[in-house]
This record gives C-alpha cells, structure tokens and sequence, in this order.
C-alpha cells in the first residue's frame, strides 16, 4: 500500500495491517519484519497496537498474527453498506446460472484491480481471483475494460503505475500495446483475457457504466481453454452485457458517491 505524505501514525499503522493480510495466512512477527520498511521496534508497537485493538489476533501458541474479529466486522459493514457487491449479488447468482461459468465483480483500487466477489463455476477451476484480493489491472479483462472507459488523464496516470511483468508470453508487453487495446476496447465496449495473467485462463469482461460513463466497476465471465474458447465466451456476451446494465441501473439508484468526477473518457 503506497504511504501518502501526511498520513502519519494511521497511515503506517494501516500499512502494517494490510502487509499482514497480504501473506493470506497467519504469520510470524518476523517474516512482517522481512517485508516492512520499519523498524523493529516500530513495527512491533504497531502490531502490539493493533492486537490490543482486534485489528490483528496473536495467537500465543503458535506465535503469529492474522486479522482480528473487529477487522473482519468492519470488512462485512463495508461489503453490506458501500460496496457495489450487495447490489450486485443477485445479478451474479443469475449470471452463473445462465453461463455456467466462474463470474466476477471487480472495481478499481487505485491502479489495482479488487475483486469484490466471485462465484464459482458447477466444476470450479483454481486461479489466482478470490474476493477480496486484489491483481493487476494491464492484464486482467476487467482491469482493462474499466481503464479503457476512464477519462485520458486517470487512464495514463494508472498506465504509468504497471509495471508489466510478464505472467504468461500472452501478456501485454509494455504500454503502447495496452494503450492500442483500451482503444478496441471502448469501440467495442467489452474486453479480454487471453491467457493473460494465468496460462489456460481466459475470459470476457464488460464495464459498469453509469449514464454519464463513469465506471463503477466491471463483471466478467472466466472460464479455461480446456472447456471453451474466445468465441465460445463471446457467445455469452449478450447477457453479460445485460448483467452489467442492471447492476448499473440498481447502483445509480442507490446513489454511491463519485470520488472521481470522471470527464468524458478517452485514451
């Protein structure tokens, strides 16, 4: 998580916590240290705050740390009161229904894609996605379908953060190569991943859109090259399509704030 200048105490202690989630189990004060700019004295007071808050769970034990109660009952308000995600459920389930395929809700998170929710396929396939994580915009059919409908200078700001490591040999190359897609991608309105980020992943992505083309977030439908291909998932594109219209429509009628005062959108 990128410190901003100002945060002090909060900032630094919030940066902690989240390295601790990051590890995606209960870990040892030590390998936080490994991975912290702080000092060792200075990450184990944050840590020693944050327990003492719930944020964090010691347990004595085995002498690690993983995210407390109070974490994960704020986690559930913020999915229930502000999250796109409780207006889009209902959506999803119907997506998954009609596709049978694995569906996903993303939004943007700074120059990160968050997945906001997921829901399995009848025969679920291992990947990299889960709730709550969050991966990389360039290579992602969701990350690139909200980036291609962003206004020119919040595109090129979140262009300029990638670094465009190459997960597969799939993988978009540099900026120029991903700048020429988010231009095909707005003409057409719907985007891809071709084996992107994961080998044999691939899916069909389509943006959240509010009348005024701000972009609340995008859905997509992710399958593998062993059970279909590219054209076998634009045949569900119509209903994706749809999908992301009525989770649009609800959303707006819900009033979410505009942090962005996005301006009309071009690369």
């Amino acid at each position: 998580m990128a410190r901003e200048a100002g945060d002090g105490t909060v900032g630094k202690a919030l940066e902690v916590l989240e390295q601790v989630a990051d590890f995606g189990r209960p870990v040892r004060f030590t390998e936080v240290l490994a991975k912290s700019d702080f000092p060792k004295p200075t990450l184990y007071r944050f840590m020693q705050t944050l327990t003492n808050q719930r944020m964090l769970d010691y347990d004595a034990e085995r002498q690690t740390y993983s995210p407390g109660g109070r974490l994960v009952r704020l986690a559930h308000a913020a999915w229930a009161q502000s999250s796109l995600a409780r207006v889009a459920r209902p959506h999803l389930l119907a997506l998954s229904a009609a596709t049978g395929e694995t569906v996903h809700l993303a939004q943007l998170d700074s120059a990160q894609v968050l997945y906001l929710d997921k829901l399995n396929a009848a025969q679920p396939v291992e990947m990299y996605s889960q709730a709550g994580k969050v991966g990389p915009v360039y290579c992602t059919g969701v990350g690139k379908v909200m980036l291609a409908h962003l206004p020119s200078e919040m595109a090129a700001d979140v262009i300029d953060q990638q670094s465009f490591h190459a997960f597969t040999e799939h993988t978009l190359p540099d900026a120029k190569a991903l700048v020429k897609e988010l231009r095909e991608i707005r003409d057409h309105g719907y985007g891809f991943d071709r084996e992107e980020h994961e080998p044999g992943i691939i899916c069909i992505a389509a943006p959240i859109l509010t009348d005024q083309n701000r972009v609340l977030g995008a859905i997509s439908v992710t399958s593998t090259t062993s059970r279909t291909n590219l054209a076998g998932l634009e045949a569900q594109l119509p209903i994706l399509q749809d999908i992301a219209a009525s989770i649009a429509g609800e959303a707006q009628a819900w009033n979410f704030p505009d942090h962005t005062k996005q301006p009309q959108s071009g690369i």
